[in-house]
């Protein structure tokens, strides 16, 4: 059985985001030295950590923001992750889309509430779930995956981090198959060569929709260039990367951080135009 045939487990409810911390959710937990763990909450489980350890069945019960104290007498700040804290902690076997890429690409792709999405390459999940919440739960995504282990890594950590998602179809197939048989708003590409995907991405594009290619190295931005050019369903084509510089903010000491967030990949943005004769 192919993994998009496979029933669907649903996950336990999540909880609210006022509702005290429960067993078997994830949390992020930051040390004294601003490092993170994901951990889940399991009963009897002891988290060990360079401060010291915690144990899970004193987290239960209690609110989301918690300061605990390590069994070195170190402070633990205990959150429920956000999305931007989950992405670089997320499990994965595949690069992550970073937080700072995904907000371009739902910003520039115009991911509205309702839309219906088309994503190709799942890797870990981390822009599906992006998507999901963006859409909100009148939208759709098709997630088109080649890789079975990508769809069942991305299942799971939907179903961990994001949880019940009926508006989300993974399809275990090629794009350049699959892509001309639907139909969406807006199409995004997460490929190594999403050049000869346009023809199949302006077939399954809507009149006034965006497509959105997501590519890390310059050779591929000149490649998907000269496709947009060459392919006339296609116009007003941009590319931009985004840069992230935090900032040391202490007494006395105001300066960029030594290490900024920097290239990580180009986002690739075009509009589909309508078909006239």
């Amino acid at each position: 059985m192919s993994e998009e045939e496979r029933p669907e487990v649903p996950p336990p409810p999540r909880p609210g985001p006022s509702d005290p911390l429960t067993f078997g959710e994830a949390v992020l937990l930051i040390d004294p030295k601003g490092r993170e763990y994901l951990r889940d909450l399991r009963p009897g489980r002891r988290f060990s950590l360079h401060c010291g350890y915690i144990d899970a069945d004193a987290m239960v019960g209690r609110p989301n923001g918690l300061r605990m104290t390590s069994s070195l007498g170190q402070p633990v700040l205990v959150f429920r992750p956000t999305y931007a804290r989950l992405i670089p902690n997320l499990p994965r076997q595949a690069q992550v889309i970073y937080p700072k890429d995904a907000a371009s690409i739902l910003v520039w792709g115009d991911i509205y509430p309702g839309a219906r999405v088309i994503e190709s390459g799942v890797g870990p999940g981390a822009l599906t779930m992006a998507l999901l919440r963006a859409i909100g739960p009148e939208g759709h995504l098709t997630s088109i995956e080649r890789r079975e282990d990508h769809v069942k890594m991305a299942r799971e950590n939907v179903a961990r981090f994001h949880g019940p998602a009926l508006n989300w179809l993974p399809v275990l197939a090629e794009a350049a198959d699959a892509l001309p048989t639907m139909s969406a708003d807006r199409v995004i590409l997460d490929l190594p060569e999403p050049g000869p995907l346009l023809g199949a991405a302006a077939q399954a594009l809507r009149p006034g929709g965006v497509l959105v290619c997501y590519v890390p190295t310059t050779i591929q931005v000149d490649q998907i260039g000269q496709a947009l050019r060459d392919e006339p369903r296609f116009a007003l084509p941009e590319t931009f990367e985004t840069l992230q510089r935090f900032w040391h903010v202490a007494p006395n000491s105001v300066r960029p951080d030594h290490r900024m967030v920097a290239h990580t990949g180009f986002i690739v943005t075009a509009w589909r135009l309508a078909d006239v004769d």
